[in-house]
């Protein structure tokens, strides 16, 4: 008799493990499948645009490449690129730039699940809000090492610059200061650190030196503009042969 019943347990152990075992590999492939998910498209590109995956593997991307949520793009030297998200959000990044496309969540019908968070760990980018940013706007984040960038439907830019930024032109002619650099064409933005919390509207300039200073509205005369060339309309191949970005008629402002 106990016998029977010690061989009962232990089949209703093994059923147990192995049960556990089977929903830890769905869940496992769940998040997989969540990563790969295509977010968005590269539309221009003039240089070196790299993406590392989530699963660590990394490749060189070209005009048409898919973006996968959990990919971090990188530009190189001279490379100018933009991207195109599902809900038609726009991002163009700098020469010199590595942004982790952390999370893009856009469903047509249910609003309510909307969540784009997007990390600037170094370098320059401008952004045009998408269908997310214009119907839900606190779904939107931008994280940068010295504040989060919150968007009320908008065209803004941001530069981080940590001893980097020497070729980045301002008004007064000298290399932008260490710190977050950020100016709004349309809309407004919210920056918030452990410092406090600035709003930023159409027209303003901001900074934040480090993650424990306040944002700062500076004038004109002092904010760092994150230029882009017009528009992007030669195309170089991903590797080998990638024109300057001197010699590309480039971007959008």
């Amino acid at each position: 008799m106990k016998s029977l019943k010690k061989n009962h347990w232990t089949h209703a152990g093994r059923s147990l493990a192995m049960l556990c075992m089977a929903l830890a590999m769905l869940a496992a492939a769940g998040a997989a499948n969540a990563q790969s998910k295509v977010v968005g498209t590269v539309t221009h590109l003039s240089g070196l645009l790299t993406a590392r995956h989530a699963d660590g593997t990394r490749n060189a991307l070209a005009v048409k490449s898919e973006i996968l949520q959990g990919d971090t793009l990188i530009t190189e030297r001279e490379t100018f690129t933009r991207v195109k998200f599902m809900d038609n959000a726009e991002m163009v990044l700098r020469p010199g730039t590595e942004v982790v496309v952390s999370k893009y969540v856009y469903e047509q019908d249910k609003p309510e699940n909307d969540s784009v968070a997007i990390g600037l760990v170094k370098g320059g980018l401008r952004a045009v809000t998408g269908l997310v940013g214009k119907r839900n706007h606190d779904a939107v984040n931008f994280d940068t090492p010295t504040a989060t960038i919150g968007i009320r439907g908008t065209n803004f830019g941001a530069l981080f610059c940590q001893n980097d930024c020497g070729g980045v032109p301002t008004p007064s002619g000298s290399a932008p200061p260490n710190g977050l650099h950020v100016d709004v064409s349309q809309g407004a933005v919210i920056l918030t650190n452990p410092g406090g919390a600035q709003v930023f509207q159409a027209g303003q300039f901001g900074f934040v030196a480090n993650l424990n200073t306040a944002p700062l509205i500076v004038p004109p005369t002092q904010g760092v503009p994150v230029t882009m060339p017009q528009s992007i309309s030669k195309n170089a191949p991903a590797s080998g042969g990638a024109s300057k970005a001197s010699a590309v008629d480039c971007i959008v402002q």
